[in-house]
């Protein structure tokens, strides 16, 4: 029997991957050839959706991308025995774009059948969970804390100090929850992860809970990925058959429980606080900070909040040392960061890589340029709120001091690709529209300060006394990061920013109407 690999990430069936996979299994039911179709995760070179993968004595052998009416011909061409085709890829593991890249967090996307529990133990998982369990919540809140390991969710706060925090609070309920509502345009490592490895996902849950005293956690999904919240409570539904989750977690004392809660479509809902609120089904509002969410948080208790990719970095940590961990990376940036390539790429999809790798070299090696084959005019990492960068800043290194230093963030990893056809004066208003459209309400500065952007930048690109509106903007932007309650109204400056300062030529060529 020959096996047959075909994602079933939301990316992959969004271009025919089921599709392909139903032609496959007709085409050998015809031919009388026996193949057993595993459905897996997308490897992440989203360029080649669908990929099909077929198993090998020599490895596993790529096809892609292949559309429906590609299957017959595949057939003919004996792909069944890595046969030559247009579409053949060769090795996947040995193509350059994976090959250059250091997944430790994305190991197995792709690679398992994402709800098999045999496949996850077999290619490393519970490692971390059965070696956590010999240890105490302290001994693994100092593991956490050498390796190195900040929040993946934007702040980059240290993961191991903030689950200490919550250890070290005084009560005897306390709550694990992850972050996963994934609303950075350009971002869908959350996603993947969750379609392709869900099981990663349940053991950093239990990490943290043991970790920090918490017997019961929830992950919060946004309701835009239906395919990840099908997963994942299929693959917490395997984990309590299995008994990796209830009363006797492996067969020991600790006990864990784990539930899914879907969002309504709030980008808010994914700053930590308004996030808390609409789980204990409220509308997703701010909280003022003091008390921070590990003092006081889910109904009140202590609560360890962390993002997908902060939490499965953690089942990486313990179950092969903080030392390891911390190898990778540069200065206070250690490990490794999923930057997720999008926009106007050539090569679109996930690049787990150590910090440290510059801009440039992540736009030469691995976007390989725009897919309109014009040049890089401006990147945008971080997301909505990030700043963009001009061809002047590729020399930068992927690392959080010095993205910080640069005027930017490197936030969830998001890597957003412009060519020179952009109009940034366009991306500056977008970053004041896009906040007033989601901002929760509840501070002046965003909600009015957003909505006074777009009307400034209007009237700098109309020419309506272009010197004193700018001079306005800047304050405002002053003003939004000041004043505003989170970050929310607090980062969207950084955008309009970065547009005044290394796109100058978007704003100031506006004619003044007044001169």
């Amino acid at each position: 029997m020959t096996r047959i690999y075909v994602p079933r990430d939301s990316a992959a069936r969004s271009v025919g991957a089921d599709e392909v996979a139903q032609a496959i299994e007709i085409a050998a039911a015809e031919r009388g050839v026996d193949v057993e179709i595993v459905r897996t995760g997308s490897r992440a070179m989203l360029w080649l959706e669908t990929l099909v993968e077929v198993a090998t004595p020599a490895g596993r052998v790529g096809y892609g991308p292949v559309a429906p009416e590609d299957v017959a011909d595949l057939f003919v061409a004996g792909f069944l025995e890595g046969g030559d085709h247009p579409l053949r890829q060769g090795l996947i593991d040995e193509l350059p774009w994976l090959a250059a890249q250091s997944r430790i967090t994305f190991a197995r996307v792709g690679i398992v059948d994402p709800l098999s529990t045999e496949d996850y133990e077999a290619h490393g998982g519970i490692a971390g969970l059965r070696r956590a369990l010999t240890m105490s919540p302290a001994e693994i809140c100092d593991e956490v804390t050498e390796s190195g390991l900040r929040g993946r969710g934007g702040a980059g706060f240290p993961t191991g100090v903030k689950w200490r925090t919550v250890l070290d609070a005084a009560s005897s309920t306390k709550y694990v929850v992850c972050n996963a509502d994934e609303g950075d345009s350009g971002t869908f490592a959350d996603r993947m992860l969750m379609e392709g490895d869900p099981f990663m996902l349940i053991e950093g849950m239990l990490l943290a809970g043991i970790a920090v005293g918490a017997r019961e956690g929830f992950i919060y999904i946004r309701s835009e990925y239906p395919d990840a919240v099908v997963t994942m409570r299929a693959a917490i539904a395997r984990a309590y058959e299995v008994g990796w989750l209830g009363p006797r977690v492996l067969g020991g004392e600790r006990q864990f429980d784990l539930t899914v809660r879907v969002g309504a479509g709030a980008y808010i809902c994914g700053e930590e606080t308004a996030m808390l609120e609409s789980i204990e089904g409220r509308r997703g509002m701010v909280r003022a900070k003091p008390p921070l969410p590990a003092i006081e948080g889910l109904f009140g208790q202590p609560t360890a909040i962390n993002n997908v990719l902060s939490l499965v970095s953690a089942t990486v940590v313990l179950a092969r040392g903080a030392a390891f961990y911390r190898e990778l990376g540069v200065g206070r940036s250690r490990g490794t960061q999923l930057f997720q390539l999008a926009g106007n790429v050539a090569c679109g999809g996930i690049v787990e890589t150590a910090f440290g790798l510059t801009v440039g070299e992540m736009l030469e090696t691995f976007a390989q340029g725009t897919r309109s084959g014009r040049p890089v005019h401006a990147v945008q990492i971080g997301g909505p709120l990030g700043a963009y960068l001009p061809a002047s800043q590729f020399d930068l290194p992927l690392d959080y001091e010095a993205f910080v230093e640069a005027g930017a963030m490197i936030g969830h990893g998001g890597i957003v690709v412009f060519d020179d056809t952009v109009d940034m004066a366009a991306q500056a208003r977008f970053a004041m529209e896009f906040c007033a459209v989601e901002s929760c309400g509840k501070c002046t500065p965003c909600r009015i300060g957003s909505v006074r952007g777009v009307e400034v930048i209007d009237k700098i690109v109309a020419g309506e006394d272009r010197a004193a509106n700018i001079a306005l903007l800047e304050d405002l932007c002053d003003l939004m990061t000041d004043g505003s309650l989170c970050a929310m109204g607090g980062l969207t400056p950084m955008p309009v920013r970065s547009v005044l300062r290394h796109f100058p030529e978007a704003l100031h060529n506006a004619k003044d109407s007044q001169a």
